[in-house]
């Protein structure tokens, strides 16, 4: 076959393609113009009120929505408070802690200061020093021979 021969029919192929392409999109198109317009024409009713059965399911969904958020915002603010009070709690064991200590502490240092006076105390009421005390034995024992 030559080259011309070849170039004609691949064009005569082409040419009954793009007929037969276009005879599928006009009938593709006559299609849904005439689906268009039997949808058009046809009788159209008024729109029926919803059944009742629906709008009572939307409403009890909407309302088990709302009872959903409002839980969750309550659960939220409930343990917002619960939270508060046990950080109170906690605050006032530790100071109650702290009031204890300090108690602890005075005590243990007026004890200290009951020693401390105890001692000299007793230190005063000596009748001698006591660098003197075994001049002062010597003599109470002589005294008393």
């Amino acid at each position: 076959m030559s080259e011309k021969n070849k170039f004609t029919e691949a064009t005569a192929q082409e040419e009954r393609l793009d007929a037969d392409l276009k005879e599928a999109l006009s009938d593709f198109r006559a299609s849904v113009l005439a689906w268009s317009e039997a949808a058009y024409n046809r009788p159209r009713t008024a729109l029926a009120a919803a059944p009742r059965n629906r709008v009572w399911r939307l409403a009890a969904g909407w309302a088990l929505g709302c009872v959903l958020v409002a839980g969750a915002v309550s659960g939220g603010v409930f343990e917002g408070v619960h939270v508060r009070q046990h950080r109170q709690e906690l605050a006032r064991i530790e100071a109650a802690q702290a009031v204890e200590r300090q108690r602890q502490i005075s005590a243990q240092q007026a004890r200290e200061e009951e020693e401390l006076l105890a001692k000299v105390d007793s230190d005063v009421s000596r009748e001698v020093p006591s660098a003197m005390e075994p001049l002062a034995q010597l003599m109470a024992t002589d005294e008393t021979r």
